[in-house]
C-alpha cells in the first residue's frame, strides 16, 4: 500500500456538538468573546488552562444532540492582577463561575511558555549572575538557561509570587546540545512578573564536562546501518476501527470517546464492551453494551530528584500540573512515530493569547498483531486450536524539556485495558563530583545525571456495568503445613474490603501478588458473583523521598500505589487545582480526610506507578524508551472467554494454520 494512502485524517464533523465531542475552534473562540464580554479579558491577559469541563456523571446522549458545552479558564495577567479560575458556557454564551485567586493561598497558575524565555533573558541582565560566568571564563551568549518550576522551600518571601528557578548549560554552537555541558554550582531564583532576580546562589566554579553529546553527528554514530530490511506493515482492506463524530471509536467489541486535555493529555471516556456470550449455552441473547470505565486519564506525572546538592535539592516537577503536557503533544509523522494504517486526530486547543491552536496529528490510532491470542493442541479431540491477539492503540507523544514521554492506552480482544508510558529524550545532567559520589551516574567524562524518579497518576472513574462500585485488595496467602494441608501443598488468596476513603491508601506488595479488584455488587456473572475487573500493578517503588520532605508533601498521591476516593465532579486531580508553587495537602490527602464510604458507590481509583532511574552510560547521550504502565482485566466481569467468536487466522506466508 502506498504511503499516503496510509494516513486518516479526521476533523470534527459539522453539525451538532456532542457531549464528548473534542473542542472546537469556535469554541475556543467563544471563550475567548465570553470573557472579554464580561470584562475578565484584558489587553494584559493570558490563558493559563482552557479546557472542557467533564458533563454529568454517566450521561447519555446520541453523537450530536444538543449539550451544555462549558470550559474552564485559568486566566493570568502579566500586569500583575489577581488571576481568575472562570468557567463558561459556550451553548448559553455565559460565565456560570468566576474565582478570584489568592496565589499565596492556592498556590500558582500553570507555568507560561513565554515565561520559558523570560528566565535566561532576566538572568542575562543581572550582574550577580554575570559575574558569576565571567569567574568561569562562559559567553553569557553561549548559556542556556533551563527555567524550572520553584517549588516551595524555606522562602516564605515566594508565597504569592510567580518564581522560577534557573540552571545553565552551554550550548557551543546551534546544533550543539547544551545537556552534555552543565555549570554546576550556580543557581538563580527568578521572580517573571517583576521580572527581578531574588537570588544567585554561586557555590564556586566547577569544570564543564568538555565532551559533547551531538548524538546525531558521525563521531558519534559511526558508519549507519545497512542491515535492516523494510518492515511493512499493511492492511489493504483499511483498519478494523471507525471514527464517528469526530472522535467516537468502534473497533471489534470495543466503544469509546477520545477526549483531550491540555493538561492530561489523552483522556478516554465512556469506555465500554459489546458482550455477546451472556447466559447460559444454547441461549441466544442479544448483544448488550456494557460499560467499564466513564473516564480515564493520566491525571499528574511528578519528576522528584534525588541528589542533595545545594544546587538541585530542590528539583522535583510536576509535568502535568505545572508545566501541562497536552500543550507540548508533538505533530506525529507516519514511518516516524507511528508506523503501519494510522488514522490521525488532530485536537484543538488555545494559544496563550485564547486563539485556537490545531495540534495536527496529536493523537494516533493503529491496530497492532499482538502475537497468541488463545492457542491448544488437545491429545484427545484432536483439536489444533490457535487465534491470533490484536490490540488497539491510542497514543501521543509530548516533550517536556529533556525528556520526552510516549502515553499509549491499549484495547485488546479478551476486555484487557493497558496504559504504558514511554520515557526517552535526554538525562537531566550535572557534574559528576567523584566516582563514587552516591546520588548520581557517571554519563561521560565528568558529567552526571542524578537519580530521579517518574511517578504518574491514573484516574480510572469505574462504572462497570453502569451501577455502583467497591473495591477489594487480593493478596495470595501461604497455608502452613499442618492439619487439613499435611503436604504444605496448600495457598489461597485473601480479600479485604477497602470500606471507607480511610482505609482505601495502599501499597503494592509484590511479594503476596497484590492485586485490586473492583466490582459492581448489583451486577452479577452467571455464577452469581459481582462482576469485577482487577488492576495489576507493576510494583515498582512509590516516591522514595522522605515523608518529611516539602516534595512528599506537595506530591502525596506519589507515596501509595492506590488510592479510592468517592465520586465528586469537583475532584479532578491527585494534587488539587493549582500544583505550581503549593505546599502540599491539596488533593488526595483532602479528598481522603472525607473519609466517605466506598462500599457500593460512585467512586474513583488513582494509581501511582513509575519508574524509578538510576541513569545508565547507555542512556547517554540519548535514552532508549524506558517502560512503565499497568493492566486491568476483565474478573467475572464476563460469564466465558469473550473471545470465543474470533476468527482462525488466515493462512499466509507458504504455510496452512490450523484450526
Amino acid at each position: 500500500m502506498a504511503l499516503e494512502t496510509q494516513l486518516h485524517h479526521v476533523r470534527q464533523e459539522d453539525g451538532a456538538v456532542g457531549a464528548y465531542s473534542l473542542a472546537t475552534p469556535e469554541e475556543i473562540s467563544a471563550v475567548r468573546r465570553i470573557l472579554a464580554d464580561a470584562g475578565l479579558w484584558a489587553g494584559t491577559s493570558r490563558i493559563a488552562y482552557l479546557g472542557l469541563v467533564d458533563p454529568p456523571r454517566g450521561q447519555r446522549t446520541a453523537p450530536h444532540a444538543p449539550v451544555d458545552r462549558r470550559f474552564r479558564v485559568f486566566v493570568h495577567d502579566v500586569a500583575g492582577a489577581r488571576p481568575h479560575d472562570v468557567t463558561v458556557s459556550v451553548t448559553r454564551g455565559e460565565v456560570d463561575a468566576d474565582v478570584e485567586l489568592d496565589t499565596a493561598v492556592t498556590g500558582e497558575l500553570p507555568v507560561l511558555e513565554e515565561e520559558f524565555e523570560a528566565v535566561e533573558e532576566i538572568l542575562n541582565a543581572d550582574p550577580r549572575w554575570l559575574s558569576a560566568l565571567t569567574a568561569r571564563g562562559l559567553d553569557p551568549a553561549k548559556v542556556r538557561v533551563a527555567p524550572l518550576s520553584a517549588g516551595v522551600f524555606e522562602y516564605p518571601e515566594e508565597k504569592g509570587r510567580r518564581i522560577l528557578r534557573g540552571l545553565a548549560f552551554v550550548q557551543e554552537h546551534a546544533s550543539d546540545s547544551p545537556w552534555a555541558h552543565p555549570v554546576d554550582g550556580l543557581v538563580a531564583y527568578v521572580d517573571v512578573m517583576s521580572r527581578t532576580v531574588d537570588q544567585v546562589l554561586d557555590f564556586g566554579p566547577v569544570d564543564v564536562p568538555a565532551e559533547h553529546g551531538n548524538f546525531t553527528e558521525p563521531e558519534l554514530t559511526g558508519p549507519v546501518r545497512t542491515t535492516q530490511r523494510p518492515i511493512e506493515i499493511t492492511q489493504p482492506e483499511g483498519p478494523s476501527f471507525t471514527v464517528t463524530g469526530g472522535n467516537h471509536v468502534e473497533w471489534e467489541r470495543w466503544s469509546l470517546d477520545v477526549g483531550f486535555d491540555v493538561r492530561e493529555g489523552l483522556v478516554l471516556h465512556n469506555i465500554s464492551f459489546d458482550d455477546a456470550a451472556a447466559g447460559d449455552p444454547g441461549e441466544r441473547k442479544p448483544t448488550r453494551r456494557r460499560r467499564i470505565l466513564d473516564r480515564a486519564s493520566i491525571a499528574e506525572m511528578v519528576v522528584p530528584y534525588g541528589d542533595p546538592s545545594p544546587v538541585r535539592s530542590w528539583q522535583n516537577y510536576f509535568d502535568t500540573g505545572e508545566y501541562l503536557v497536552g500543550q507540548f503533544a508533538n505533530s506525529l509523522e507516519l514511518g516516524c512515530d507511528c508506523l503501519g494504517e494510522i488514522t490521525y486526530l488532530s485536537p484543538i486547543v488555545s494559544d496563550a493569547f485564547g486563539n485556537p491552536r490545531e495540534i495536527r496529528n496529536g493523537i494516533c490510532m493503529h491496530e497492532e498483531d499482538w502475537s497468541i491470542l488463545a492457542k491448544h493442541s488437545d491429545l484427545w479431540s484432536g483439536v489444533n486450536y490457535v487465534r491470533r491477539n490484536r490490540r488497539l492503540v491510542i497514543s501521543f507523544f509530548t516533550t517536556i524539556g529533556n525528556y520526552d514521554y510516549g502515553f499509549y492506552w491499549y484495547l485488546y480482544l479478551d476486555g484487557t485495558i493497558e496504559f504504558e508510558a514511554k520515557a526517552t529524550g535526554v538525562v537531566f545532567t550535572s557534574a559528576q563530583p567523584s566516582k563514587d559520589y552516591r546520588y548520581s551516574s557517571e554519563m561521560a567524562p565528568g558529567l552526571g545525571a542524578p537519580f530521579h524518579q517518574h511517578l504518574f497518576s491514573a484516574r480510572l472513574d469505574f462504572a462497570l456495568d453502569g451501577g455502583p462500585n467497591r473495591v477489594e485488595e487480593e493478596d495470595a496467602v501461604r497455608v502452613p503445613l499442618g492439619p487439613g494441608n499435611e503436604r504444605g501443598n496448600a495457598f489461597t488468596r485473601r480479600r479485604t474490603l477497602l470500606a471507607r476513603e480511610s482505609e482505601a491508601a495502599r501499597e503494592s506488595d509484590m511479594a503476596v501478588g497484590r492485586s485490586w479488584v473492583v466490582t459492581n455488587p448489583e451486577s452479577r456473572n452467571r455464577l452469581g458473583e459481582p462482576v469485577g475487573y482487577k488492576i495489576h500493578p507493576q510494583g515498582h517503588p512509590t516516591l522514595l523521598a522522605d515523608p518529611a520532605s516539602s516534595v512528599a508533601g506537595r506530591a502525596a498521591f506519589a507515596t501509595k500505589a492506590l488510592w479510592v476516593t468517592q465520586y465528586d465532579p469537583a475532584e479532578r486531580y491527585p494534587t488539587g487545582d493549582f500544583v505550581n508553587q503549593h505546599p502540599g495537602g491539596a488533593g488526595l490527602p483532602a479528598y481522603q480526610a472525607q473519609d466517605r464510604n466506598l462500599d457500593g458507590t460512585d467512586l474513583v481509583v488513582w494509581h501511582t506507578f513509575g519508574l524509578t532511574h538510576f541513569p545508565r552510560p547507555e542512556d547517554w547521550p540519548i535514552m532508549p524508551v524506558d517502560h512503565v504502565g499497568f493492566r486491568i482485566r476483565p474478573e467475572g466481569f464476563f460469564d466465558r472467554s469473550p473471545v470465543l467468536d474470533v476468527p482462525a487466522p488466515a493462512p499466509g506466508g507458504g504455510s496452512h494454520c490450523h484450526r
